[in-house]
Formats: C-alpha cells, sequence, structure tokens
C-alpha cells in the first residue's frame, strides 16, 4: 500500500494554489500533498489516536459491512457512519456501497505523511 501525502495551509493558500493550477501558472508535482487540512488541530482531529485505531481494525479485519464493523470497535453505526463518511471526503477510506443500503469500508493507505511549513 502506499503512503497518502497531506499538508497544511491556510484557506486562502489553498485557494490561490487551485486558482494557480486552474490558470496553468502552477503545475502541481507528483510529490506534492493530495489532500490539504486548514489547521494543524483540524489534522489532529480526524487522525486522533480513537480514529487511527479504527482504520487500522478496517484494514486488518476487512469487515464487510459497517454493522459488523461497529460491533468490533463497540462504536455505535451512526457515529461510525458520521466518522467514516469525513474521512471518505479526505481520502483516508472508501466506502462500498451495495445492495440493501450495506456499506463496506476500505482503508486505501497504511500510512500518512503530514508536510506543513512553519511560516
Amino acid at each position: 500500500m502506499k503512503a497518502l501525502k497531506v499538508g497544511i495551509a491556510s484557506y486562502e493558500d489553498m485557494k490561490a494554489r487551485t486558482m494557480a493550477i486552474a490558470k496553468g501558472e502552477l503545475r502541481p508535482k507528483p510529490t506534492d500533498p493530495k489532500v490539504w487540512f486548514t489547521s494543524p488541530e483540524s489534522f489532529a482531529r480526524l487522525l486522533s489516536n480513537r480514529n487511527r485505531a479504527l482504520l487500522a481494525q478496517i484494514s486488518d479485519t476487512h469487515p464487510e459491512s459497517l454493522h459488523e464493523l461497529a460491533a468490533a470497535t463497540g462504536r455505535t453505526p451512526g457515529n461510525l457512519s458520521r466518522t467514516l463518511k469525513t474521512m471518505e471526503r479526505y481520502g483516508l477510506v472508501r466506502l462500498h456501497r451495495g445492495e440493501r443500503g450495506r456499506v463496506r469500508p476500505e482503508v486505501q493507505y497504511r500510512e500518512i505523511q503530514l508536510e506543513m511549513r512553519l511560516s
């Protein structure tokens, strides 16, 4: 499994970067972060110890449904669903939707690399 590279940048910086890419003024490098957070705090909230343990559980056990994962982790299905949808928006998990509303989570990365400027 490959690593997901994430970055921290202000909303204004992300918007300026996106506009520069759209105008052809900036060409993203393959080594640039693929996912951006607006603050270290938002990154830390999403990847709390509890959520990292959840990602490891999914990666190790390959649950067939959210209900199976909820039973294994002790989390309620509703809370788990909200958390996983947020993680999906950031590309940390993929949610495969199946028949009768069944959702199977999959972790796409085994490593997350953070890139952050100090200034």
